[in-house]
């Protein structure tokens, strides 16, 4: 039987809340589909970009009980930008605290760009709590992936990074990350949120296979800005809190579970061979590479690709 690969139809949450993480972060948390059905938990990319009511529509409403949240300093969840006390590590924490407030024992990790990142991140460090992973445009965090970001788009989008570029005086241009994150950082509200919007929009300009003329305007709202610039410049400068902690080395903790990957051939930002990398290490996963697409979970043969996973998924993790 040929298994469904069109996103399904919009839904609403059956619930949602803010959840306290710490005295000053608080998280925005929903739970749409089926209450008592199959957990599984939607990581969105960045960090900083926050989840969408799109993010739902991967997942059988019938089958899986869907959690989605935005992450610290992303999206509905505050303070929206704020670095401090903001690491990888604490993100797993509040994985974990979502989960045992849900009272969830385990759950399907599904992420992309990012959230590849710390779907492998928290399934490392809690392996019992996993039942498989549905991953797209995979990103390691290694040190060459960063420098990539910042430098090596160059190569396929020289107009979009020298516009990056720019909004640095040329003095400055030497070392993107260190003067992006000078500005994020600057006492003056204007000066902050125009970085931010110069990074986003720069990030938002590659990650699709054709180019979209709205980008400008949707990258450029406040909140998404803040939150995808000062966290992406904030873990960028600190190796993503990865350092000393390979992925690729710890993969085998979680290679006795499913895993699937949808990965773009053009994907520029997220090179496809970190995917391949990924999947040689993981016996037994599947790696589809896409002809026709970039980056973006949104180019149609991915997201097509990511609904096919999630229906797989529904026999793999019950045998």
């Amino acid at each position: 039987m040929e298994l469904r690969s069109e996103l399904y139809p919009p839904l609403e949450p059956n619930r949602s809340g803010m959840l306290a993480v710490d005295a000053l972060h608080t998280m925005y948390w929903e739970e749409c589909g089926n209450p008592n059905g199959v957990p599984v938990v939607f990581l969105h990319g960045g960090p900083g970009f926050g989840a969408s009511p799109q993010s739902r529509r991967f997942f059988d409403p019938d089958f899986y009980r869907i959690v989605v949240f935005d992450q610290r300093g992303s999206g509905r969840s505050t303070p929206v930008g704020e670095t401090r006390a903001n690491t990888t590590q604490d993100l797993i924490a509040d994985m974990e605290r979502l989960r045992e407030m849900l009272q969830i024992e385990q759950w399907l990790v599904f992420g992309g760009s990012w959230g590849s990142t710390l779907a492998l991140a928290y399934g490392c460090t809690h392996p019992s709590r996993c039942l498989g992973f549905v991953l797209r445009g995979v990103f390691l965090g290694r040190p060459w992936e960063l420098e990539w970001f910042m430098n090596g788009v160059r190569n396929f989008f020289p107009e979009v990074w020298q516009k990056f570029a720019d909004h640095l005086p040329a003095a400055e241009q030497g070392n993107l990350l260190e003067n992006y994150q000078r500005r994020f950082n600057d006492p003056d509200p204007a000066v902050r949120l125009a970085a931010a919007r110069a990074w986003c929009i720069y990030e938002g300009s590659c990650v699709t296979l054709l180019p979209d003329p709205h980008v400008e305007t949707t990258h450029s709202d406040e909140t998404m800005a803040l939150g995808v610039g000062r966290l992406e410049a904030h873990y960028f400068a600190n190796q993503l809190f990865l350092a000393g902690q390979p992925l690729l080395e710890q993969v085998e903790r979680i290679s006795h579970l499913p895993m699937i990957t949808a990965q773009g051939r053009y994907d520029v930002v997220c090179p496809p061979v970190s995917a391949w990398e990924l999947h040689k290490a993981w016996p037994g996963s599947e790696l589809h590479i896409l002809p026709d697409a970039g980056h973006s979970g949104w180019e149609p043969s991915i997201n097509r690709e990511l609904v096919r996973a999630c229906e797989q998924m529904k026999t793999r993790i019950a045998s």
